[in-house]
């Protein structure tokens, strides 16, 4: 076990460059660190197979949409599968739960963000209940953190390492982080937060995400040390040679049509040519940098051409496999509501090498 900072901080510089295109199959060739993982709003898997790039085993995952537990069993085969809600996962007779998933090295997380997203009136989805995609059932969605905190509660693994959005550390949602901090220390871990943009980690996109990175009090672990500085991969060294065409009667056609390299979004050009600001939230991805955040759903459009992003531009900025079966869902909701792999295995291996490596 590496317990001095200076074997930290040398373990941060010597993170693998994952390639970002890569298949499933490649998986079967990896050298394995003998480590379990367990996770929980698993979706298609993103998390899942980043853990796996980097050596682990995973091992089993919680997910309440059906639909997004069917293509994750299809890609990831877990040995423990359930598909319920974590608030009842949490609440298993102890028979039910195997032996195995309380003695993992890591439990997973990453509890469903939108209401803390950045984008529209964010606080009045805050303890009120709604339909989501997530389980097409109504919920809350903003205490779900604190109910996957119960679970490593019980399940007591060694690390937890949950994903959520920035809009979390900004404005009043600040108050929510204090809460999940002080969550975690009367679970009995103790917590870092880490904000990391996934283009400095070997993704083609400009994807900031917060991290919060917990141990077990009981384990003499040193701060965690994360710095990421691979070289941004632009967009042009990943997308299809011809875009998605785009409905020629459409605005967004017309307008696109007037596109100069200094716009971002179709508000820019909106704004320049109709006079109207609407259309910010619909990036124009440039090929000379990565792509801008891949989001669940929305347009995503193509400087070079001027049509949509495919389903390819998808996956690989992404990172998702090559061979990833999709099963007929939608391949930008999956790939929107997931961590890019190759971000999350990044992340793992470093978990392994400061913390976990015996």
């Amino acid at each position: 076990m590496r317990n001095s900072n200076t074997n930290a901080r040398n373990a941060a510089s010597a993170s693998t460059e994952f390639p970002w295109k890569w298949r499933l199959t490649d998986l079967d060739g990896r050298p394995k660190n003998g480590l379990k993982v367990f996770s929980c709003f698993s979706c298609g898997g993103g998390s899942s197979m980043g853990y796996k790039l980097a050596g682990y085993s995973v091992i089993g995952n919680c997910e309440i949409d059906p639909d997004m537990m069917r293509i994750y069993r299809e890609n990831n085969h877990p040995e423990h599968s359930f598909l319920m809600d974590i608030r009842d996962f949490v609440k298993l007779p102890d028979e039910e739960i195997p032996e195995e998933l309380r003695h993992l090295d890591i439990l997973d997380g990453s509890p469903p963000c939108s209401v803390f997203s950045m984008a529209g009136n964010r606080e009045d989805g805050w303890n009120v209940e709604k339909t989501f995609r997530e389980g097409q059932a109504k919920q809350r969605l903003d205490d779900l953190f604190f109910y996957f905190i119960d679970v490593a509660k019980r399940l007591q693994p060694k690390v937890v390492i949950a994903e959520n959005v920035k809009g979390l550390l900004t404005g009043n949602a600040k108050g929510w982080v204090n809460r999940i901090v002080k969550a975690f220390g009367e679970a009995g871990y103790t917590v870092q937060m880490f904000l990391l943009n996934a283009a400095q980690m070997g993704v083609p996109q400009k994807r900031e995400r917060v991290f919060f990175i917990a141990h077990r009090k009981d384990l003499p672990y040193p701060k965690l040390k994360l710095d990421f500085r691979s070289k941004p991969i632009p967009f042009s060294a990943v997308r299809e040679p011809y875009g998605k065409p785009i409905a020629e009667d459409s605005i967004s056609a017309k307008l696109l049509k007037y596109r100069i390299p200094s716009d971002r979004n179709v508000a820019d050009i909106s704004v320049r040519i109709r006079k109207k600001n609407s259309g910010f939230t619909t990036p124009i991805n440039h090929d000379d940098e990565p792509v801008q955040t891949v989001t669940s759903g929305g347009n995503a459009y193509r400087m070079c051409d001027g049509l949509l992003m495919t389903d390819r531009d998808f996956i690989n900025c992404q990172t998702f496999p090559q061979d990833y079966n999709f099963l007929g869902e939608n391949v930008q909701y999956v790939c929107g509501m997931s961590v890019p792999p190759v971000m999350m295995a990044k992340i793992s291996e470093q978990v392994y090498l400061q913390w976990l490596r015996e």
